[in-house]
């Protein structure tokens, strides 16, 4: 195992300002897999100041795009290069079994190439002429970068969510400083290594792991930060925006989630439980977007519940190691705690716990949990209303479209939602009427690099992923000039 006992600040690796370290766990073993260097407000500013030089004072900025995206495109090879390796970092990081490991690695390598065509693509598109009605006038719109960008990444997927926002940025011409999950530091400082290597040059991408307070706070409230980009928790979202208010940063946050998920009656049961299943236990339940809440027509209710109960039950839970796995640990003991608190939250409120929601049978170490699925869920329960993030899914029958609607609507969050049936017509209706910034049709979770990612309402502002995603950290400039020989003649006749 490498030494993490180092940040990466301007090119070099160096140790935290105060020395400090903190352990990062394997939740499959609990043992502690090393120390991680703590960055504290000394270390921010540091690595702030390296930033604000590398992108007023340094090249990258003033790159053509296509020099910077070979610089990207060296950064996807990099990745694909290690991939086995940062996969099986990731699983004794997170927990997630290696097959959606590897998966995460490949998106992210992906993320990168993506955004090196984007980046080309700026050449052309950088300066577009805007028509004027006074014809004395030429005016252009300029795209330019947004200068220095602060970034706080969940731990849930640690190496995609940081290309989400790295490479865009990078793209852009941006230079950033990111902060990961003090859960899931690993693949982070793996990705600061394979960007040095690939002749990214320094100060354009810091990377700082430490808590909350010590280092994210800082990094949210530093006036040398132009732009944030938080992905996390809707309370965490909020303090970063009044942080970011003191100084108007351009901000974007990626929050929490209560997904729904309408089932209607012609849907076939296999389906429906297939889908079911990978929008809440995908990644244990630990996604932002995970369709947590299931609307089922009532004529189709109790033969799919009976259906999920019975594949659900034959999940193969534990080491992400282990070939056939698909449900691994959660991330820490705190996440653990907070879903068996949920369960158990959900049971006092009136729903019925058909299966799961405990330590499994045999696992003395970890923090495992048996996936749980609640029926009958009252609509006004909290579990029903607020994000569990762990593999818990609450159902309750609807009887028409429109009540099915109105209670998926019925939510301070509208990041995702999904809608089945056999009715294409009814789907694309139902489709447009979802408040939520992610609707998928016959299926749950496939996220594509190419399309738009974000929420409405309390889930969040701004897009990620996509064209929307590069926007995030562009600004745009118009220049104006005067082509008329003739005086303007207002002070001087």
């Amino acid at each position: 195992m490498n030494s993490y006992h180092q940040l990466y600040i301007n090119g070099q690796w160096q140790s935290p300002v105060k020395g400090g370290t903190f352990e990062t766990v394997d939740p499959c073993s609990e043992a502690v897999i090393t120390q991680v260097a703590a960055a504290t407000t000394e270390d921010i500013d540091l690595a702030v100041k390296a930033a604000r030089q590398a992108f007023d004072e340094g090249p990258w900025p003033q790159m053509s795009g296509s020099e910077r995206a070979v610089v990207l495109r060296r950064i996807a090879q990099g990745i694909r290069d290690r991939e086995q390796e940062l996969a099986e970092l990731e699983v004794r990081d997170n927990g997630k079994p290696l097959p959606e490991a590897l998966w995460d690695i490949g998106d992210t390598a992906g993320c990168f190439d993506f955004y090196a065509d984007l980046a080309e693509d700026l050449d052309d598109q950088r300066e577009q002429p805007v028509a004027l009605a006074d014809e004395r006038f030429t005016s252009i719109a300029r795209k330019e970068p947004v200068g220095v960008a602060g970034a706080i990444i969940p731990w849930n997927f640690p190496m995609l969510m940081a290309a989400w926002k790295v490479a865009p940025a990078l793209a852009a011409g941006c230079c950033m400083v990111l902060k990961p999950s003090e859960l899931t530091p690993l693949t982070a400082l793996e990705l600061a290594r394979i960007a040095d290597h690939a002749g990214l040059p320094a100060g354009v991408l810091n990377v700082v792991p430490g808590l909350g307070p010590d280092a994210g706070a800082p990094l949210s409230e530093h006036p040398g930060i132009d732009k944030l980009a938080f992905t996390g928790s809707v309370p965490t979202g909020s303090r970063i925006m009044q942080a970011a208010a003191r100084d108007i940063k351009n901000i974007s946050l990626e929050l929490g989630g209560k997904s729904p998920f309408i089932v209607f009656a012609d849907s076939d049961i296999d389906a429906a439980v297939e889908w079911i299943m990978f929008g809440i236990f995908w990644n244990q339940g630990e996604v932002c977007s995970a369709t947590s809440r299931v609307l089922v027509q009532r004529e189709l209710y109790e033969p799919l519940l009976k259906r999920l109960v019975e594949v659900t039950e034959k999940l193969r839970i534990g080491d992400g190691m282990e070939e056939g796995v698909l449900l691994g640990p959660l991330v820490s003991k705190g996440q653990y705690d907070k879903v068996l608190q949920a369960v158990a939250r959900g049971s006092e409120e009136g729903a019925q716990l058909l299966c799961g929601g405990a330590r499994p049978a045999g696992f003395d170490k970890g923090f495992f949990v048996q996936p749980a699925i609640f029926a009958d869920v009252p609509e006004d329960s909290w579990i029903w209303n607020e994000e569990i993030f762990g593999p818990v899914v609450c159902i309750r029958p609807f009887d028409d479209e429109a009540q099915a609607l109105r209670s998926a609507n019925d939510s301070r969050f509208g990041l995702a939602a999904a809608v089945m049936s056999k009715d294409m017509e009814r789907c694309e209706r139902v489709a447009r009427k979802l408040r939520a910034g992610i609707v998928w049709i016959n299926c749950s979770q496939p996220t594509f690099t190419e399309a738009p990612w974000g929420g409405y309402k309390q889930s969040g502002i701004g897009r990620e992923l996509g064209e929307w995603g590069l926007h995030n950290y562009l600004e745009t400039k118009q220049i104006t000039r005067y082509d008329s020989e003739q005086p303007w003649g207002w002070y001087i006749k």
